[in-house]
C-alpha cells in the first residue's frame, strides 16, 4: 500500500464508524476523485470496499439531486439467509442425501448422485421451498461436492444400482439402530513381501532413499500378503487378517470369524444377527458356492443369522471399508518397502484417522486350498433365505435347524 493509500485508510479509520452506508460509499468516491489516476482501485483497497461501490459513489457525486433522496439501509437489513428463515432446511437436505452419499476412496470430500434440481424439487415438495441454484451452496457448506459419475464408476451402471444402495443403507441403518453388528468386508490388493518399490513418497535423509529391487518379479518375493479387512461401521474400528496362502472363501470367513471371536462377541453381547456389506467379486463373491457354505458354518458356530448385502457389479469402491480403512492403510505405508510380514502387520496396526479409527492386525498363517468343489447337496443344505429384491445380492443365512 502506497503512502497516499495509507493516508486514505487512516482517514477512513477515523471517520468510517461515524458514517452510514451511503456516506461511506461517497467518502470513498471523493477520495478516489482527488487521488487521480488509479484512484478507484486505491480507494477501494484503502476503504475495504468493492470497486463497483466506489464507482456508484462517483455517479452519485455527479448527480447532486440524488444526494439526499435515497433511503439508508439499516445495519443487518436485507433478506435473511434461507437457513435463518427455514431452520429445518439443512436437516431436510442432509436426510435426502445421507442414504445416497458415496465417499471417494482417495478423497475426504463426499459427493451425491442426485442433481441440484431434483434435490430442490424434493425439498420444495417437503415444505422447504428453495431454488436449485441455492442447493449447491448448501451442499458445499456441508462438505459435499458434485462430481461427474463417469469418472468414478468402475463399469457399466446397473439399472438397479441406486435402489440397491438404498436397500443397503436401510438394512445397515436398521441394524445399527437395533445395536446389532454391521460390518463392511473386502480383500485389499495383494502385496509382495520383500524389497519392492511401494508407490508414494516418504521423508528420508537427502540422497538416501530406500533401495529396492529393480524388478517386481513374484519369484523374487519372500511371500505374498493378502490383507482381508473387517470394518465395524458403527464402532469405526476394524481388524485386518493378513493371509499368506490363497484368497478363498474359507480365508475370508475365517477372518470374519476371528473378528467376531476377538471383538464382535464382547462388543455386541445381545446380537442375534450379523449384517455384512460386500462386493460381488473375489473370495466373498455372491456367485461362489464355497462362500455360502462357509457362512453356514459360521452361522452354526456363532448362532447368528448372517445377513449379506452385495454391492452391484462395478461399485465395490463405494463399500465403506474402501474409503474408511484401505485408503488410510495405503497412505500410512506409502513409499515404504514391505520387507517382511512383521513390517506389514506393524504398519497396518499403526494406521489411524482423524475420526479415531481403532485398528488391529493379525497374521493368518493357515493354508487355504483353492479350487474346492461344493456339491449340489452341500449348497442345498445351506439354510438360505433370499430377499425378494435381487435375491442374488441380498440374502440371509440362518443357523441350521436342530
Amino acid at each position: 500500500m502506497s503512502d497516499a493509500e495509507a493516508a486514505i485508510a487512516e482517514r477512513y479509520r477515523l471517520v468510517g464508524p461515524l458514517l452510514n452506508e451511503r456516506q461511506r460509499r461517497r467518502f470513498a468516491a471523493s477520495e478516489a476523485r482527488t487521488f487521480g489516476r488509479g484512484g478507484i482501485a486505491a480507494a477501494a483497497r484503502a476503504c475495504g470496499v468493492a470497486e463497483n461501490t466506489v464507482r456508484r459513489g462517483l455517479a452519485e457525486l455527479d448527480e447532486p439531486e440524488s444526494l439526499g433522496a435515497e433511503r439508508v439501509r439499516g445495519a443487518g437489513a436485507g433478506r435473511p439467509s434461507i437457513q435463518v428463515s427455514d431452520p429445518q432446511l439443512i436437516d431436510a437436505l442432509k436426510a435426502l442425501v445421507e442414504g445416497d452419499t458415496r465417499g471417494d476412496p482417495e478423497r475426504v470430500l463426499l459427493w451425491t448422485s442426485k442433481s441440484s434440481r431434483n434435490l430442490a424439487a424434493a425439498l420444495t415438495g417437503a415444505g422447504h421451498p428453495v431454488g436449485y441454484r441455492t442447493v449447491p451452496k448448501l451442499l458445499r457448506s456441508l462438505g459435499f461436492s458434485m462430481q461427474s459419475a463417469r469418472k468414478t464408476l468402475e463399469g457399466k451402471q446397473h439399472p438397479d444400482r441406486d435402489a440397491q444402495f438404498q436397500h443397503i443403507n436401510t438394512v445397515v441403518a436398521a441394524a445399527i439402530a437395533a445395536r446389532e453388528p454391521a460390518i463392511s468386508i473386502d480383500t485389499k490388493k495383494k502385496e509382495l513381501v520383500g524389497a519392492f518399490k511401494n508407490s508414494g513418497r516418504e521423508w528420508h535423509p537427502a540422497g538416501a532413499p530406500p533401495r529396492v529391487n529393480t524388478h517386481d518379479f513374484p519369484s523374487m518375493a519372500d511371500g505374498k500378503a493378502i490383507p482381508y479387512g473387517v470394518y465395524d461401521i458403527a464402532d469405526d474400528s476394524a481388524m485386518v487378517s493378513v493371509g499368506i496362502d490363497h484368497d478363498t472363501a474359507q480365508f475370508s470367513v475365517a477372518a470374519i470369524g476371528a473378528w467376531w471371536q476377538q471383538f464382535g462377541k464382547s462388543r455386541y453381547p445381545n446380537a442375534t444377527r450379523l449384517v455384512m456389506t460386500a462386493d460381488c467379486g473375489g473370495s466373498n463373491s455372491n456367485r461362489v458356492r464355497l462362500w455360502k457354505t462357509e457362512l453356514q458354518r459360521l452361522a452354526d458356530t456363532t448362532g447368528l443369522q448372517i445377513e449379506v448385502c452385495h454391492f452391484p457389479p462395478g461399485t465395490s469402491k463405494w463399500n465403506k471399508i474402501e474409503h474408511r480403512l484401505f485408503s488410510f492403510i495405503s497412505k500410512n505405508w506409502r513409499g515404504q518397502p514391505l520387507i517382511s510380514y512383521e513390517v506389514i502387520i506393524s504398519l497396518i496396526a499403526a494406521t489411524t484417522t482423524t475420526t479415531g479409527l481403532q485398528l488391529y492386525a493379525r497374521l493368518d498363517e493357515s493354508d487355504y486350498p483353492d479350487k474346492i468343489q461344493v456339491t449340489d447337496q452341500q449348497i442345498a443344505a445351506v439354510n438360505l433365505h433370499p430377499y425378494a429384491f435381487h435375491p442374488e445380492w441380498n440374502y440371509t443365512i440362518k443357523p441350521s435347524p436342530k
